[in-house]
């Protein structure tokens, strides 16, 4: 009987509880809203197939060995340069940020006009001049370098308030004992400050990974080149297939995420779970 009285009063603390005439309302606004996305779906839909792009013979291109070689190639291209960006952001975040960090007022300026400067310029104007400036015969690069400069920026940006957001008295107390700068960060404050930060630092690798699919521009052949290339071809009577590459296409780049995603929690459970072990062990 308690438990039910502290919810109810947390909850009308919270927010009011709404009477039957507003019940009634927002059950009605809530049938409109789904009837809405719903015409939306049916629109979408029968415009498509007006179209024919829901016709079956749009898929007969994927039984094709040629095309599916293509698809894996992309996706193998795709998952290269996210690799090479993904490691490359990562230490030049973790640079940028111990420079940001530092008690150096150079260093510090320095490194704070890099940071900011990258995360303020477009992502794409930054692949575009590489690759035109200087990798025009190497897209890839164009691209990983583009990445990594944005993406590393804002990982320094993670890195610096994770770092920040320990308690100051833990760096005070290790100060205390006689430890150098360089041992307290890495002893003391960046393994307490991983575990908060890195939610956001897998959330950024996530969109490093979308951001890959910006290769496209430069002529880079990864997914959704491959993709792009498969839809604007009309590989039978049929016409282009534009719907059904990106029935294909999206999947792929959804699953890629979800598995990066849970990768993320995995670690992220397996820290906690060490983390705990270790405190029941000094306890």
């Amino acid at each position: 009987m308690s438990n039910l009285f502290t919810r109810t009063a947390t909850a009308s603390v919270l927010y009011d509880a709404p009477g039957p005439k507003a019940v009634v309302r927002n059950r009605i606004l809530g049938v409109l809203a789904l009837l809405g996305i719903a015409g939306l779906f049916w629109y979408a839909f029968t415009t498509l197939n007006d179209n024919g792009q829901f016709d079956a013979g749009l898929w007969d291109a994927f039984q094709y060995n040629t095309i599916q070689q293509r698809i894996a190639d992309g996706l193998v291209a795709t998952l290269q340069a996210f690799g090479l960006a993904a490691v490359l952001s990562l230490v030049l975040g973790a640079l940028l940020a111990a420079g940001q960090l530092s008690d150096h007022k150079p260093v510090r300026w320095a490194s704070v006009s890099v940071v900011q400067f990258f995360r303020a310029m477009p992502l794409l104007i930054l692949i575009v001049a590489l690759y035109y400036g200087f990798f025009a015969k190497e897209p890839m690069w164009a691209l990983v370098l583009g990445l990594t400069l944005y993406n590393g920026s804002v990982q320094a940006e993670i890195i610096r308030s994770g770092v920040n957001a320990v308690p100051r008295g833990q760096g005070e107390a290790a100060y205390a004992l006689g430890l150098r700068k360089t041992q307290v960060m890495t002893t003391i404050l960046v393994p307490q400050a991983v575990r908060s930060m890195l939610p956001s630092m897998i959330g950024q690798l996530v969109v490093t990974l979308k951001d890959t699919s910006l290769g496209a521009i430069i002529t880079y052949h990864e997914l959704l080149f491959v993709g792009k290339a498969i839809a604007t071809q009309p590989l039978n009577s049929a016409g282009f297939p534009y719907i059904p590459v990106v029935l294909v296409i999206g999947p792929i780049y959804i699953a890629m995420c979800l598995l990066l995603t849970a990768l993320a929690r995995w670690i992220e459970a397996r820290g906690r779970r060490g983390a705990n072990r270790r405190t029941s062990a000094a306890a």
